[in-house]
């Protein structure tokens, strides 16, 4: 059994093999113009040969010019799960009635019953209304044309270029917040929502991308540079703020309500809580200085009270902390002096 965030991964790739510029979406497109419309089942498996009658074997290697002649007769083409052969043409299929369907048209009522009944992809092409369907268990797709989707992944760029912009700005105000220790869970907060706003809308343009195969590669280039440090940034929050240290994703249904994720963190009381101060642990702002490990980081926050401590520490007191030595003592308190001074203060 497939979970929720499997389903959608699967669904993904599907979308992948059938972008523009491939050999199967240029099959699906020739037969769109020609307005002939078709039904397609992916798998000649025996729960299709169940429900198939009449037809014809064909076997054959999949190309653009034999779907769009076989698209011509009346009946269901069956093409092998992986696309790359077309098995059966001219099939009826008989799905089980009894399984809803929201759809009016024979064709797509058909094709969305086989989906529900097989697990299997399933594509109608419409005659008169130039869509091609997509069904596959109980999701059902419509492909946009290439420029609708061009349109709308350059608009999610721009969405996802503002929630960056917000996101670095929470991040900034914090650092300085988490510098004079003035933090409050309403910040923290605030922060983990942007992030996971940014998150979000990064997932849905990736889609939009794998939708568009080769046109997608110079806007795929660009989400990735956007998106680059995000994961670090929001594990790192959480390991400063949580409660209790724990791993866990927020959800669509959390990041929406800064109460949720403030309890997300660990955070119940019910009086005021946002408003609750609270105090790093350092992950994040340490994680900023070069060359410095993980171990170390866990190691030094481990030693001192409090990420106060850690900035005021000298030398020697980071020398006691194992895995540090003289070198990243150095390197620790060099790196902080100026993240301090990037934000106009002065280490005492």
């Amino acid at each position: 059994m497939y979970t929720k965030s499997q389903n959608k991964e699967a669904f993904n790739e599907i979308l992948k093999q059938l972008s523009p510029g491939t050999l199967l979406r240029d099959g699906l497109e020739n037969v769109l113009a020609a307005k002939t419309g078709a039904l397609i089942v992916f798998g000649d498996h025996d729960v299709v040969k169940e429900m198939s009658d009449g037809g014809f074997f064909i076997n054959e290697t999949y190309m653009p010019a034999k779907l769009y002649e076989l698209a011509k007769m009346d009946g269901a083409i069956v093409m092998s799960e992986d696309g790359k052969k077309i098995m059966y043409a001219n099939t009826h299929l008989n799905p089980d009635p009894s399984i809803e369907t929201s759809e009016t048209g024979i064709r797509h009522r058909t094709a969305e019953r086989v989906a529900k009944q097989t697990g299997l992809l399933v594509i109608s092409i419409s005659q008169r209304r130039d869509l091609i369907t997509l069904y596959k268990d109980d999701i059902k797709y419509v492909l946009p044309d290439i420029a609708q989707l061009i349109n709308k992944t350059n608009q999610g760029i721009q969405t996802v270029e503002r929630y960056r912009k917000a996101f670095d700005e929470s991040l900034e105000m914090l650092n300085a917040l988490e510098l004079s220790d003035l933090v409050s869970l309403n910040d923290v907060c605030l922060t983990i929502q942007n992030g996971e706003m940014l998150a979000k809308m990064g997932r849905d343009v990736s889609r939009y991308i794998s939708e568009l195969g080769n046109e997608g590669t110079m806007i795929k280039a660009h989400l990735s540079q956007l998106m680059s440090d995000l994961d670090d940034e929001l594990s790192n929050l959480v390991k400063d703020y949580a409660y209790e240290t724990q791993e866990f994703d927020f959800d669509e249904h959390y990041f929406l309500d800064l109460t949720l994720i403030s309890r997300r963190l660990g955070y119940y009381s019910e009086v005021d809580v946002l408003d609750a101060p609270v105090f790093t642990r350092g992950y994040r702002l340490l994680s900023r200085i070069k060359r410095i490990p993980e171990y170390v980081i866990e190691n030094v926050i481990n030693h001192f009270e409090d990420f106060q401590g850690i900035l005021q520490a000298d030398m020697d007191a980071l020398d006691e902390v194992e895995g540090v030595g003289a070198v990243r003592a150095r390197n620790i308190i060099e790196g902080l002096r100026r993240i301090r001074e990037l934000y106009g203060f002065e280490r005492k």
